[in-house]
């Protein structure tokens, strides 16, 4: 998905549209609002609540050496480093729905990731479409199998501080590191109790992400991209659920992209679960004769 930002006498008009699909409707910015920081105490204590959902990020990236896995200082030996990865996006506008799956591995300590895109029947137009494989990167996005004119043996390559929305929406999956850094702009969180994941316990957060905190406060190899995103939609604000399990390490997280223009409103689900922590991770990037620089076709 792209969001393309497009000014005219009436004001700013995002018209987004899935980049691997070409689906999607014309609509504006965020409709969600902002607010201040704040917590509903639970057993934890008080503020404890934003404390852990804004440490997110650290948690999954932390290392203490050795290759693969990673052991979290003061989490109880807890693994993180890298974890195996699915994704879904869901898309509804007016009275269309599309949900765009994703599965693969990413090391949270350099950015980096390999994910199958998987796209639902007669979204592209056909019965069917190859799935396509994705590699993320710091500051870039790869692509194969991306159609629209772009030869099979090919990668394509996005530079993700030019996107409007960062990537967090463009691949047809958020950047896993770049949903973790979000939250690090996290302003109202609420504690909504216990429950289970893939028979994991878990503790799960409701709350509203800033998009401009959280590029302030992300580490290098987001900061570009969400300070992208902060500027190319309306509203900074993102709903979101997060799920931390007893290592705070974040099993699940779901947020919420909002539009509202001239066409019917359009929302974005994105969700990005986590699990099989310490999984290795292998990803070699295209070499530059891969890489197509020519002309891509407008679905």
């Amino acid at each position: 998905m792209v969001v393309r930002q497009h000014r005219s006498r009436s004001g700013a008009r995002a018209v987004c549209a899935l980049a691997v699909v070409g689906v999607m409707a014309a609509a504006a910015g965020c409709s969600a609002g902002g607010g201040g920081d704040r917590a509903v105490a639970d057993e934890q204590g008080g503020s404890g609540s934003l404390a852990e959902v804004r440490r997110a990020a650290d948690v999954l990236a932390a290392t203490a050496g050795g290759t693969g896995t990673a052991v979290v200082a003061g989490t109880a030996g807890a693994v993180a480093g890298s974890a195996e990865v699915r994704t879904s996006m869901e898309t509804a506008a007016g009275g269309t729905r599309v949900t765009i799956r994703g599965r693969g591995a990413y090391d949270f300590r350099t950015g980096t990731g390999r994910l199958t895109v998987v796209l639902p029947k007669d979204a592209a137009g056909t019965d069917a479409h190859r799935p396509i494989t994705e590699l993320l990167a710091p500051g870039a996005l790869y692509m194969k199998n991306r159609g629209a004119g772009v030869p099979e043996d090919k990668w394509v390559r996005i530079d993700t501080a030019t996107l409007a929305d960062g990537n967090l929406v463009t691949g047809g999956a958020t950047d896993p590191m770049a949903a973790a850094e979000l939250l690090r702009g996290a302003r109202q969180v609420t504690y909504a109790g216990w429950t289970e994941i893939a028979g994991v316990r878990v503790r799960h957060y409701r709350g509203t992400a800033d998009l401009a905190l959280a590029a302030r406060r992300a580490g290098p190899g987001s900061r570009a991209a969400l300070a992208s995103a902060a500027k190319g939609f309306r509203s900074d604000a993102v709903p979101f659920d997060a799920y931390l399990d007893e290592q705070g390490r974040l099993r699940k997280v779901r947020h919420r992209f909002g539009f509202a223009g001239e066409g019917p409103a359009v929302e974005v689900v994105s969700t990005t679960l986590l699990f099989g922590f310490g999984a290795p991770v292998s990803v070699r990037l295209p070499d530059g004769g891969d890489i197509y620089t020519g002309r891509i076709r407008e679905k």
